[in-house]
């Protein structure tokens, strides 16, 4: 049961991490804005953004924790010139993305949408294009704005500024309900606590209380009360025997080997892809491993149709990429990623899978890059990925890399049929002897 309920509400308990660092500690360095208030950052991330593991460095992003509890919200999007992405990502506290609203979902044109929470029962508003139901109480909406180049971010603000977040009582221009009660909220427990510290389920039962039980889990749920995991129950470690504590212990281990086991033999083979572990509740069907796998290797990912993510954790030969070599990765002549909004490689330190800090302040190679790569003489392009220089003639095409254990990542937003259905496939990258 600690094994199952460990694999289980992984993905809420280290969302909840964030959410806590992002919009209840004011005296985090994290810290953005209260519930219910937009935070927009006018920059990409840097190897100085710890809090998400593989964040992406293409896109200024803006934040929203949402309160749902008292009444829906309503978020405006500006109109957004044509042929620049934007999108709207909207993350329940399980890690569904249950809704988007931008380029590919609705266009970029203005527009208001309502976002409810499981109790609301309320009717369309006048104004509103599309209603959004939330499963839970709190939900996270993660915009993502492109940057074209660094010249380009004054136009990132401008837009920026235009998305606009209010409680529906304001909207409509009516007395706000009632305020939803204070809520003393969980200090969550680190990250390395969450793999091996009962408090795990002490946090996990927290967080329930604002996650009404789904139908297709209700008998999920009577299992887990049986040692004290649901939303409203009393987990207390110091009460169970030695007994009990280490079977709980020995259940979480058991969880963490089954994420191993299924990493090396489904994720880094390639049987299993980004596009099988981010999406809607219906989507991944209670898959509870993939949604555990997505939270561990990169939470908060697309769902597919949004963007597409070919991480590369060995190489051509299935060795694991390690910064003391060298490699290259090679688009064959008309063999880009085909998109229809942009694509980029980024570079990622392991284990803490973040931004890896170099002298070019070079995080990625992306497609806004293209005119200042060299071609190979064929038309194709050859990315250099290592850790020293592959020489000033071929520095354009450089992605550094540390000089230890790496992960690198490839994103392609609003990907085209082929990306998706196997008819283009990602180039590994080729260790250089």
């Amino acid at each position: 049961m600690a094994r199952e309920a460990t694999i289980y509400g992984f993905p809420l308990v280290d969302n909840y991490r964030v959410q806590y660092a992002y919009f209840v500690d004011r005296g985090s360095p994290e810290f953005k804005a209260p519930w219910n208030h937009i935070f927009n950052n006018a920059r990409v991330y840097t190897p100085e953004d710890k809090a998400i593991q593989t964040p992406n460095s293409d896109t200024p992003y803006s934040y929203v924790g949402v309160d749902l509890r008292a009444e829906p919200v309503v978020l405006t999007a500006p109109e957004v010139e044509k042929g620049r992405y934007y999108s709207l990502q909207f993350i329940d506290m399980y890690t569904f993305n249950f809704a988007y609203v931008g380029s590919r979902a609705t266009g970029n044109g203005a527009g208001s949408y309502l976002l409810a929470g499981p109790k609301w029962k309320g009717e369309k508003p006048k104004g509103i294009k599309a209603v959004i139901p939330s499963e839970t109480e709190f939900a996270f909406v993660l915009y993502r704005t492109q940057l074209f180049n660094p010249g380009d971010i004054d136009n990132v603000k401008n837009i920026q500024a235009g998305y606009k977040v209010e409680p529906l009582s304001a909207f409509l221009g009516k007395p706000a309900p009632p305020a939803a009660p204070a809520i003393d909220f969980f200090k969550p427990i680190g990250t390395d606590q969450e793999r091996t510290s009962l408090q795990f389920f002490s946090e996990l039962n927290f967080i329930l209380q604002f996650c009404p039980t789904h139908p297709s889990e209700k008998a999920l749920m009577a299992r887990f009360a049986r040692i004290s995991v649901g939303a409203g129950k009393l987990f207390d470690s110091d009460a169970l025997s030695p007994d009990m504590q280490k079977a709980l212990q020995d259940g979480m281990a058991d969880a963490w080997a089954a994420f191993k086991v299924h990493k090396e033999t489904e994720v880094d083979t390639g049987k299993v892809s980004s596009a099988d572990s981010f999406g809607t509740r219906a989507f991944l069907k209670n898959n509870y491993m993939s949604r555990m796998s997505a939270a561990v290797l990169g939470i908060y990912g697309n769902s597919k149709q949004e963007a597409y993510y070919p991480a590369s954790f060995v190489d051509a030969d299935k060795q694991k990429l390690d910064g003391s070599h060298s490699y290259t990765l090679r688009f064959a002549p008309n063999q880009l990623p085909p998109v229809n909004a942009f694509w980029s490689l980024t570079m990622y330190e392991l284990p803490a899978s973040l931004l890896f800090a170099n002298p070019l302040n070079r995080y990625l190679i992306n497609s806004s890059m293209l005119p200042s790569l060299k071609r190979d003489a064929d038309g194709g392009i050859t990315l250099y990925v290592q850790n020293e220089s592959p020489g000033a003639d071929k520095e354009s095409n450089w992605l550094p890399a540390p000089k230890g254990p790496f992960l690198a990542v490839m994103r392609l937003y609003w990907p085209k049929p082929a990306a998706l259905d196997g008819k283009w496939k990602a180039p590994p990258l080729q260790r250089v002897n």
